[in-house]
């Protein structure tokens, strides 16, 4: 059993990578990158920790566009706003697929959510589904449930600033399940909370590029589970209950809350509320709720929120100059609201700054060619995995100078520089749907937050500590664990916390 197995994966891994070979001989190059070996192409080159550094040392190295081969299947990594506008905006109907990964859409119980959707009919249907809900006009309704939750986040930070981001991820997941299933977070400890940070820590390894091996040779799915290798299944295993759970359960409240009457407005009420649906159109539902559910819960939100706490500690001089901003738009006897963003010009460009400063996402998630293209030169054979490496475009010191350093002026003045909103949020037809729920979310919250907080660098024995910029690996990023003093800034700030 063992001899087969192993010359099983051997065939099917020189079989592809023969096939490929064949089918896209061309007169035109591929991008160019690291040269490979024979069959296994450049398995050895990739990286295991941080990919997206190493992609753009490459293109430093080779250029805007790059590639690399494994195992016959061409991966491409796109270097420049420009050439990634070229390709997912202009060309957005050849880019727009996604490929059917044995480990995310098969085996791990992912495969009908939004973000591994091919074009076509149901894709159309979600993303309908959420926009009715949360599109730039339509999410105005819910302003108000986001600036509740970000008031009952202020008075958590207050009680205990230590447990700074439970409170950040009890916050996003409040406010995302009132609008995706009109469901109360309770304050400690919530399931549905629990379950979705769960399956986003698993969400994260699924769409990292490279990290299971079976997602570049399919035949290792019939791996018997005993065999040396293939925790891959237990992981998948794990994943699948974990969706199957966050896609049903929530569901099944609103179902019983509308049965009892009782039912506030939200996704899945107001879908739920058209008559005669069949199964697959509750189907549907179902897995649009738990698309806007899952995709907004922590991609943006969470680590951008965090990200903004640690760049509030390391930059006491652009705390104050946002402070000061608030002060002389607001005032000291209210909380902003959102109907204040357009009179807060520098609170705008620090949240853009989070966003270009703490990339959530370094890369986008895969986008498949769905035909043979030329590209300034080069051949991208049908079937490549194109990927832009958002870290390289939003810390490229072309576009932006002394990218390390937290800047928000830089999007001020005359010539501001390039808005980090349009790499983060993705782009042409698989851009996000929840990009303006997500905008609002980081904006009252950084917002809230310096109104009533001072935010510094913690002290411990008479020492300050200044905290590093790092962050965990995986496909969404977040910044470590780190220490710094939340305290508020005055006697009638700490009122307007415990009044809400």
């Amino acid at each position: 059993m063992l001899s087969i197995s192993l010359i099983d994966v051997g065939l099917a891994g020189a079989g592809l990578y023969l096939v490929n070979r064949f089918l896209t001989k061309s007169s035109a190059p591929v991008p160019p990158g690291p040269s490979g070996w024979p069959i296994i192409g450049n398995l050895l080159d990739m990286p295991t920790g941080d990919p997206w550094i190493t992609y753009s040392n490459w293109a430093k190295q080779y250029g805007n566009i790059t590639s690399v081969e494994l195992f016959g299947r061409r991966f491409i990594f796109l270097n420049s706003p420009k050439v990634a506008a070229d390709l997912f905006d202009k060309k957005g109907a050849m880019y727009a697929d996604r490929p059917q990964l044995p480990m995310a859409c098969g085996l791990s119980g992912w495969g009908d959510a939004l973000i591994f959707l091919s074009p076509g009919d149901k894709f159309r249907r979600y993303r309908k589904n959420i926009s009715r809900v949360i599109g730039k006009g339509p999410v105005r309704a819910f302003h108000s449930a986001e600036e509740v939750e970000t008031r009952r986040f202020l008075r958590a930070v207050l009680k205990s600033p230590n447990d700074l981001m439970a409170h950040i991820r009890r916050t996003a997941g409040a406010v995302i399940l009132k609008i995706s299933h009109g469901y109360q977070v309770q304050d400690d400890n919530d399931p549905f909370v629990n379950r979705a940070e769960k399956g986003m820590t698993l969400f994260g390894q699924l769409i990292k590029p490279g990290n299971f091996l079976v997602d570049i040779i399919p035949a290792l799915k019939y791996v018997p589970d005993w065999f040396p290798g293939a925790g891959f299944k237990q992981f998948a295993k794990a994943s699948e209950e974990v969706v199957a759970e966050l896609v049903e359960i929530p569901h099944e409240f609103v179902k019983e809350q509308m049965a009892a009457g009782v039912a506030p407005n939200s996704l899945t009420s107001h879908l739920l509320g058209d008559d005669d649906l069949d199964a697959e159109q509750e189907h549907s539902i179902k897995w649009s709720a738990f698309s806007m559910y899952t995709g907004k819960y922590d991609r943006n939100t969470v680590s951008s929120i965090y990200g903004f706490f640690l760049a509030m500690t390391l930059y006491p001089e652009v705390q104050a100059k946002a402070q000061a901003e608030l002060d002389s738009v607001v005032g000291p006897d209210r909380l902003p609201t959102l109907e204040d963003l357009p009179a807060l010009p520098y609170i705008a460009a620090l949240c853009k700054e989070v966003l270009r400063w703490n990339v959530v996402t370094p890369l986008t998630s895969y986008h498949v060619s769905t035909q043979d293209d030329i590209y300034e030169g080069y051949l991208i054979p049908k079937g490549s995995y194109v990927f832009a490496n958002i870290w390289h475009l939003l810390n490229d010191e072309q576009t932006y100078p002394n990218p390390k350093e937290f800047n928000p002026e830089r999007f001020m003045g005359p010539n501001p520089q390039a808005d980090p909103r349009d790499p983060c949020f993705g782009y042409g037809r698989r851009i996000c749907p929840g990009l303006h729920l997500a905008q609002a979310s980081i904006f009252i919250s950084c917002a809230m937050s310096l109104a009533v907080f001072n935010i510094r660098k913690a002290v411990e024995n008479g020492v300050e500590i200044t905290p590093e910029v790092k962050y965990g690996d995986g496909a969404i990023c977040h910044p470590l664990p780190f220490k710094c003093s939340i305290t508020p800034r005055s006697a009638k700030a700490e009122g307007l916390i415990v009044a809400g």
